[in-house]
């Protein structure tokens, strides 16, 4: 990143066009930011998208570093100038932010701001974002510093394209949603009106073999033989259709960062800390994805609503050719065996079912008292 400001059509066009080469509504937001910090050469930006709750729903930043923002912790409540920029639609130029009085601090972790920026970002008259920028790098003789009106007009500018960009991302990716649905839904009739024949052609030959097996034994055999044709036929299109109806967000984004998107939205979500890991992971069949994806899913499940743990840790890292999935709470933790005999399984069968379904072993340690750790191995490919 160059500490000279950028200027001229040059500096503007090529933020334009880096807005407008993506179609994910977070790559958007990613490439608004950076553009904006680098074209008025700020120390900071920051972009949030409003949620119905007093909230945001989306909050993006550069220029703080993956450890600051962990230890800023959850997403910001619109307040202060936050809100200003939201409910109030004009744009904001302070020397120093600290001075004004709706200012009302920020985390102990968060980085010192002094000059800010700051608009709305409008699709029409409704406010769809904030732009934020923060501490101009510019040193004057005197040693002050700020943003100015040129430096106003060129973010205004900007932001008018960034919401352009922000509304096609929308529109895409709503657009995709909706093609999902209707895969899906086309997967389910389809899938519904196969298994019922089967089931159908099941039931009728059972039937069958039952009236034949005391008077032909032998026809009652070819019945039975038949049956167990008709369920295998059944459990292959069963797991054709799991395979086609496997989650979105494996196919685009892959294990490693759909764990990653998950758990962050876990970890604003509920009290306890929940933090994921990740070390030299690759690509994995698409089958042992799926079920450490379902199994991770049903661990934190389990740990979040049944354990009382402050702190919930999820890894995953490279073994062999495969990998492995652990999730660890530090909570009340339970007696396997007594669980098991008071038919309370947690998902437990589910999860060791998952895990043999693709080749792969899952072990659960627990103790009352001790936490429990979930742990998942698949074979790769």
């Amino acid at each position: 990143m160059s500490h000279r400001p950028s200027s001229g059509l040059a500096a503007v066009s090529t933020a334009l066009l880096a807005m407008s080469r993506h179609l994910e509504v977070r790559d958007v937001l990613k490439t608004i930011v950076a553009s904006a910090r680098e074209l008025l050469d700020a120390e900071y930006a920051a972009l949030g998208v409003p949620d119905d709750h007093g909230g945001f729903a989306q909050f993006v930043v550069d220029g703080v570093s993956d450890e600051q923002w962990r230890a800023i912790g959850p997403l910001p409540r619109q307040h202060g100038i936050l809100a200003a920029m939201l409910r109030g639609a004009r744009t904001e130029r302070l020397a120093d932010v600290r001075q004004d009085p709706r200012f009302e601090g920020w985390p102990s972790a968060h980085p010192d701001m002094a000059d800010f920026l700051g608009l709305p970002i409008k699709d029409g008259d409704e406010t769809i974002g904030a732009l934020f920028l923060a501490n101009k790098r510019c040193p004057r003789p005197d040693g002050s510093c700020g943003f100015t009106e040129a430096d106003e007009e060129l973010l205004s500018i900007l932001a008018q394209h960034a919401a352009i960009a922000l509304t096609n991302a929308r529109l895409y990716e709503r657009s995709r949603e909706l093609t999902i649905a209707e895969e899906r839904s086309r997967l389910a009739h389809e899938l519904h009106d196969a298994v019922s024949q089967k089931l159908f052609s099941l039931r009728l030959t059972a039937q069958a073999a039952a009236r034949l097996v005391d008077r032909d034994p032998a026809r009652a055999k070819g019945e039975l033989q038949q049956v167990a044709a008709l369920a295998a036929e059944a459990a292959d299109e069963l797991r054709a259709a799991v395979v086609e109806l496997r989650p979105a967000a494996l196919d685009e984004d892959g294990l490693v960062n759909t764990l990653r998107t998950q758990i962050q939205v876990l970890d604003r979500a509920h009290s306890a800390r929940v933090t994921f890991d990740s070390c030299g992971v690759r690509a994995l069949p698409a089958a042992q994805e799926d079920a450490l994806l379902r199994v991770a899913q049903e661990a934190l499940h389990n740990a979040l609503r049944h354990s009382g743990a402050p702190r919930v840790e999820v890894s995953l890292a490279r073994r062999g050719q495969g990998a492995v999935l652990s999730v660890t709470d530090d909570g009340r933790g339970f007696e396997p065996e007594a669980v098991r005999r008071a038919g309370r399984h947690l998902g437990l069968v589910s999860m060791r079912d998952r895990a043999s379904g693709v080749g792969g072993r899952l072990t659960v340690e627990s103790a009352p008292g001790k936490g429990t750790t979930v742990e998942m191995e698949v074979p790769g490919g």
